[in-house]
């Protein structure tokens, strides 16, 4: 199933990631580049629940589409950091933080799959919170203007890409701590 729709929007957003970071070298105004990287994240971000949709919907569902769904979420996320980080938008120990944890995550289950113990580090609700103050942050510090008129979409973004990096630290403990009882047993 390596060219199903379900799958083909998840590509998406890896082909996304140098489009959105070439809007950045446009010769474009900085409000218009603003406006166009946040539109496009936003676009390309809302084909993680779309995919995971039509996968289950169509039927389409596969080991493949489930491996590559979090690895274009983890690029989008760390490309975008490191573009804000380059903007002077977002704190480098904040892109620290949350890219650290998404490649310390990454590894530990691979490896808990490995061993037969994906399910002690199964996407948790703090995960998924995580990632949503992240997808907000994200364009919010993208924009980074009034949004109406009235919200200071910097400040609204900074507060929320810190808040982000708590979930983060907390999401890491909470999947380490599932996992420690495994550690442990295989280490000794």
């Amino acid at each position: 199933m390596f060219w199903t729709i379900p799958t083909l929007m998840t590509w998406t957003r890896i082909v996304a990631i140098p489009l959105i970071v070439g809007v950045f070298y446009a010769p474009l105004d900085p409000a218009t580049r603003n406006l166009i990287a946040t539109v496009m994240f936003v676009v390309f971000a809302a084909t993680d629940w779309l995919d995971g949709y039509l996968a289950r919907k169509l039927n389409q569902t596969s080991s493949f589409g489930a491996f590559l769904d979090p690895v274009a979420d983890k690029f989008l996320v760390c490309a975008s950091l490191l573009v804000l980080v380059h903007l002077q938008r977002a704190d480098v120990f904040v892109a620290l933080i949350i890219i650290g944890r998404e490649i310390a995550i990454s590894a530990l289950r691979e490896w808990m799959a490995q061993i037969g113990a994906s399910k002690s580090v199964a996407v948790h609700m703090i995960g998924k919170v995580k990632t949503t103050v992240q997808m907000l942050a994200i364009p919010f510090l993208l924009y980074d203007g009034h949004l109406f008129g009235v919200i200071d979409t910097g400040v609204w973004g900074a507060w929320l890409i810190w808040a982000s990096a708590v979930l983060t630290v907390w999401s890491m403990v909470y999947y380490l701590q599932k996992a420690l009882p495994e550690i442990r047993a295989r280490v000794k």
